[in-house]
């Protein structure tokens, strides 16, 4: 009998605890670029389940690798080997360009976990007191939700209510390499972490020439570079690894999101300063990598690996580009679109801050589905894969919705 969409709505704001606020609407099926609610009526998805979603809903490439290891193995714990997850530690390597080993894991804040852990047992083994393991991060990050995350995630509204907050962060500005400096100078710092593309914090790519910078510092300061790739890695930006555009070599890097291609999956990559840092019993996870999840992500590397994505992403970012362009000339809602690849935001003009919500929900009232990046920014963050018609019938939609909003 099936339940009707008022009764499950219902049924969610009853029993999930309230920290989202979720469109009032159930979706039941995807396909491709695009997602169908209970009531029949269909969306196009440029949300990708926050950039989860990397090669669309339903993949049957994805779909059949999930199924056949279904029916063969679906756990063992960390305490045993199984083949899943060996191969897929293997081929990261190899796609790295710099990592020795591998962590694997559930979700990106437990890999950013992992690697603030990593840091800190590092700076220990290289003799340093407790109070010169300093983690810098940068203003307008996102580094997850868990509290060592959240604290290094520097923006206070994910942080109130939830101190004390572990100790041994400082924040700066992202872009900013001389405050950077400033806050290296005191030699306590034992990493530098950022995202090479912020997500949450508004879609702001590093400029040109930061990275190396920040690497060049860390060197002279004799601390570790820490790349979080959770959102614009596994070819969201162009490249299977966003720090190749910047030319860099991390020594860490954490993954998640798109690597599971709707699966959840979160993977550190180690480099040779700290491969070996961490030995026996010096951190766990039951069900981090398990065969279901590692099957998966090794169809998704591979695909998100190909030249093929690669020059998708290419050709829809411009064409969301000149959609965007397109739309601006006709209504006048979008001071700057910034970004990488397929990770795009439209930034509001001053006279609409705060508005991202409100065209977001207008969006999905004209069977779009589009992300904010904070209350200033529209997200667009599609399938890799996504193709022609999708991009221009989702632009179609977001015309109908920001009309409305002007004219609302």
């Amino acid at each position: 009998m099936r339940v009707a969409t008022q009764d499950l709505l219902a049924l969610g704001r009853e029993v999930l605890l309230p920290v989202y606020r979720q469109r009032a609407m159930i979706l039941e099926r995807g396909q491709g670029a695009r997602v169908w609610d209970s009531d029949g009526r269909d969306y196009v998805d440029f949300a990708a389940g926050i950039a989860v979603c990397s090669l669309g809903h339903c993949d049957p490439e994805l779909t059949a690798a999930l199924v056949e290891q279904a029916g063969r193995l679906w756990h063992t714990s960390n305490v045993f080997y199984s083949e899943p997850p060996l191969r897929l530690a293997q081929e990261l390597v190899a796609s790295s360009r710099f990592a020795e080993r591998v962590f694997l894991c559930n979700s990106g804040a437990e890999a950013n976990e992992a690697a603030i852990k990593l840091v800190r047992k590092w700076a220990t083994q290289q003799g340093r007191t407790p109070d010169r393991r300093v983690i810098v991060t940068c203003r307008g990050s996102f580094h997850g939700r868990t509290l060592a995350a959240v604290t290094a995630t520097a923006q206070p509204k994910y942080q109130e209510g939830y101190e004390p907050l572990p100790g041994g962060f400082r924040y700066v500005d992202f872009n900013d390499i001389a405050q950077l400096e400033a806050a290296m100078a005191t030699g306590d710092v034992a990493a530098v972490m950022l995202e090479p593309v912020q997500g949450e914090g508004g879609v702001v790519p590093a400029a040109p020439g930061y990275l190396q910078a920040v690497r060049a510092l860390c060197d002279q300061h004799h601390a570790l570079l820490v790349l979080d790739e959770i959102q614009c890695g596994m070819g969201r930006t162009g490249a299977l690894f966003a720090h190749w555009e910047d030319g860099v070599v991390p020594d860490i890097v954490t993954l998640a999101k798109a690597l599971g291609g709707g699966f959840p999956i979160g993977a550190l990559l180690a480099g040779p300063k700290v491969a070996q840092v961490m030995q026996f019993g010096a951190h766990g996870t039951t069900f981090g990598g398990n065969p279901l999840a590692a099957a998966v992500a090794r169809v998704a590397l591979r695909r998100l690996a190909s030249e093929e994505i690669a020059a998708n992403v290419a050709r829809q970012s411009q064409a969301l580009r000149d959609g965007l362009a397109e739309l601006n000339r006709t209504f006048g809602l979008f001071a700057e679109v910034r970004g990488r690849g397929l990770m795009l935001g439209a930034v509001l003009t001053p006279e609409h801050a705060g508005q991202a919500g409100a065209i977001g929900d207008l969006a999905a009232a004209h069977g779009l589905l589009i992300l904010q990046a904070g209350p200033d920014v529209l997200r667009f963050v599609p399938a890799l894969n996504i193709d022609d018609e999708a991009i221009a019938d989702g632009l179609a939609r977001l015309r109908q919705a920001l009309a409305a909003f002007v004219g609302g």
